[in-house]
């Protein structure tokens, strides 16, 4: 435990110690070196071509994939993105479909067993009980699916918006992050920091 403590101080003191220039002359013979700053490269703001930000492109692709699932990745042209989609939608509608098929022959049987009838397809089998609890785990199943096929249809929708959102991200010159480290001329020191920008 205590190792790891003693490497990274080590670490953070090799980051952010003093670096010291040393001459194997005399301090008489030391002669001043100056460096020269490169030239900062400027770009001027009328060179700079940015796409107009729609504000309405999110709400509208949201609202395209809740009238259809997919039409809202249609209308940001990510078109591979529309199989993915009605893939989710149609498993969840098959598992419902089959879950509620196999409910319903399992309660028409109990029906049948309920109204003295010994002529269903389980009879000899399944006894009540067990068409009881296939119908409780069938319309659980049933219920599931339903609930993952809702969530899918919800999930189609946020990502359309989200990726509208993303797809007008920020990322031009106005607003920069920026951390820069440099020597410090007059002491040989080295400064560490940071520059963050935001041109209106």
């Amino acid at each position: 435990m205590l190792n790891k403590y003693a490497i990274a101080l080590v670490i953070i003191l090799a980051f952010c110690c003093n670096t010291w220039a040393q001459d194997d002359k005399n301090s008489e013979d030391k002669k001043e070196v100056q460096t020269e700053t490169p030239e900062e490269l400027q770009v001027e703001a009328n060179n700079i071509v940015s796409d107009p930000i729609d504000p309405l492109a999110p709400a509208r692709a949201a609202f395209y994939s809740a009238v259809l699932p997919g039409l809202g990745h249609a209308y940001l042209k990510e078109y591979w993105k529309i199989p993915v989609i009605y893939a989710g939608l149609g498993v969840g509608v098959y598992f419902y479909l089959d879950n509620n098929k196999e409910y319903n022959r399992y309660r028409d049987a109990y029906k049948r067993r309920l109204a003295g009838f010994t002529d269903d397809e389980f009879y000899g089998t399944i006894n009540d009980d067990g068409l009881r609890e296939a119908q409780k785990t069938l319309s659980r199943n049933r219920e599931i699916s339903l609930l993952v096929t809702l969530g899918i249809y919800a999930l189609n929708i946020i990502w359309a918006n989200v990726d509208a959102h993303l797809l007008q991200y920020n990322v031009d010159d106005n607003l920069s992050f920026k951390p820069h480290y440099k020597i410090n001329e007059f002491d040989n020191t080295g400064n560490l920091g940071i520059t963050v920008n935001f041109k209106f």
